[in-house]
């Protein structure tokens, strides 16, 4: 009885704090997700005020709420879409890779680190954060823009790309066989297959068996379906955020609709506690030591994931204002990040707190870059264009914009408007 009251109360104190926290940021103009994390790393373990009875819960409700954010984020896509973004992305995606991936792989290598940290520090700097992301985009009113189905194709083939990646590593980490490391990495690619071809295949199908006219059996239909997809593809070594968002991408017309308006606020609950988790899980007191590589790295691979945006919204012929604004959005790194760093920490612990600081300035420093990414460089290129102001003259006297001609020894061809005789003439 004690345990579920405590559990009750800390709850209770936690989600009051996240509205109010929202509603603070919503008043500065400000993307809530910095300031979630702070607050699970002030609640966290070594923090100022640990949450103990209700960590089990938070971890549940954090993995939810990344489930949620994907699902949304698919349902405002279809099928089509999805196949003719992945087809168009596919060069923008390996440049992703190359920027993106080598600098983790060099920041290993040049610690001292071994070739096994050097790939799981690869795939940590690679990787954007589909949840941040889909967050961001939600939160600043940009799902409709031109440059946001090239972030959602980048994501889903950083997401895709998982399905080997994860497998892979797993593999590298544990020494296993060739034999047995292929039949694993052939699963998780079976897998992801057969969950992409019913996307694509059969949507309608599995929207017609989905729908129904009563909202309650609509959500939970929904819900259950997308929470087993999920666990399953992630027991199959795919990525839960991937079958999640497949799920969305499967359901069209009314249902997606309908599961979108029901879905909505539980994504915003369960979204915050993500974030919040995210910060939960993290020691403050083992940031500083690795804080200075971490800024390092994040200071190279941000200005990395703003060429990939420019350049893979370039490729589809958005404007140049655009092209900053999906840079900007890729920046944050999360959720697949920190997967990785738990695998990859009983190779090498020293990546595990180089990777949460990591995260953590991405994190922040990506909800700064896709609002304000776009008017800083285009503020920069005016200051750099614009004209020389030229020195007023005398009062009453309009400014000059080209040296007198008297100045420079010329004559003036233009005769005196004054009707006063020259001097020295009659």
């Amino acid at each position: 009885m004690h345990h579920t009251s405590a559990l009750l109360i800390e709850l209770g104190a936690l989600i009051l704090a996240l509205g109010l926290i929202g509603r603070f940021a919503g008043r500065i103009g400000l993307s809530p997700i910095p300031l979630y994390l702070l607050a699970g790393l002030a609640f966290g373990q070594g923090g100022v005020l640990p949450l103990d009875a209700s960590e089990d819960f938070t971890a549940v409700g954090a993995e939810i709420g990344v489930i949620l954010l994907l699902l949304l984020l698919g349902l405002e896509y279809s099928a089509s879409e999805l196949v003719t973004s992945l087809k168009t992305q596919y060069p923008s995606g390996a440049v992703d890779f190359v920027l993106n991936a080598l600098p983790g792989a060099g920041a290993a290598i040049l610690l001292g680190w071994g070739p096994v940290a050097a790939v799981a520090l690869a795939g940590i700097t690679w990787v954007s954060s589909s949840g941040v992301v889909a967050k961001v985009l939600t939160d600043l009113g940009r799902l409709g823009n031109r440059e946001t189905p090239v972030v959602l194709g980048l994501l889903v083939l950083e997401d895709l790309s998982m399905a080997v990646y994860l497998p892979l590593l797993t593999v590298l980490i544990a020494g296993a066989s060739l034999a047995g490391g292929s039949i694993t990495l052939l699963i998780a690619l079976a897998a992801a297959a057969t969950v992409l071809h019913l996307a694509l295949h059969h949507g309608r199908l599995i929207s017609r068996a989905v729908s129904s006219d009563n909202p309650e059996m609509l959500l939970l239909v929904v819900l259950g379906l997308t929470v087993l997809v999920a666990g399953a593809a992630q027991r199959l070594q795919v990525s839960a955020a991937v079958g999640a968002f497949l799920v969305g991408i499967a359901l069209s017309g009314e249902v997606a609709e309908g599961a979108r308006t029901l879905l909505t606020p539980l994504r915003d609950l369960f979204a915050a506690v993500f974030f919040v988790f995210f910060g939960l899980s993290t020691d403050p007191a083992d940031i500083p030591p690795v804080l200075l590589p971490a800024l390092l790295l994040a200071a190279v691979t941000t200005t990395t994931k703003i060429l990939t945006g420019w350049y893979a919204a370039r490729r589809a012929g958005i404007a140049p204002r655009g092209r900053l604004r999906a840079g900007g959005t890729l920046v944050a790194r999360g959720e697949f990040s920190i997967v990785i760093a738990g695998l990859a920490t009983v190779a090498e612990p020293r990546i595990g707190p180089i990777a949460t600081a990591y995260v953590l300035i991405t994190v922040v420093l990506g909800t700064f870059t896709a609002r304000w990414a776009e008017p800083a460089v285009l503020r920069v290129r005016a200051a750099l264009h614009r004209p020389p102001r030229t020195p007023a003259g005398p009062p009453g006297t309009a400014p000059a914009t080209t040296a007198a001609p008297e100045e420079e020894g010329i004559s003036s061809p233009v005769p005196s408007e004054d009707p006063r005789p020259a001097r020295g003439t009659t």
